[in-house]
């Protein structure tokens, strides 16, 4: 696995969201844009994880949080879905914090309640994982 790899999924994956939003436009709940993207993912070839339950091992202690990151493409990168009036700062976090427990190299965060996805609707984000990698 390559950054490079990694990077061309992602665009892949925000592609098929605009594709998603496109057709419905905002107002939706987030399962709704859920299932719809993750069909459009698999319709392009992807493999696609919904509801992936983030373990939560704190100094040996397994604790049953019930975390769970939206969609998990091709075992590499989280999506996490929004459909709020904006994007928070704990939005964010929540979705760096489910990558490191995950250990998961990058993670989209995707709002579906805006005009524009690639200008407005997302943000991506890396982690040590991704950095670890090589570049091709």
């Amino acid at each position: 696995m390559t950054q490079k790899i990694v990077n061309a999924i992602t665009y892949d994956i925000i592609g098929c969201a605009i594709e998603v939003h496109k057709e419905l436009g905002p107002g939706l709940l987030e399962s709704v844009y859920e299932k719809c993207l993750g069909h459009v993912l698999q319709e392009n070839g992807m493999k696609v994880e919904y509801q992936k339950a983030v373990p939560v091992n704190f100094r040996g202690l397994k604790i049953d949080a019930d975390l769970r990151f939206d969609i998990l493409v091709e075992a590499l990168i989280g999506v996490e879905l929004k459909a709020v009036q904006d994007l928070l700062p704990i939005h964010e976090a929540q979705l760096l914090t489910y990558l490191k427990l995950l250990e998961k190299p990058k993670g989209i965060l995707i709002n579906f309640n805006c005009t524009n996805i690639y200008r407005e609707g997302q943000k991506t984000f890396v982690t040590e994982h991704f950095r670890k990698l090589p570049k091709e």
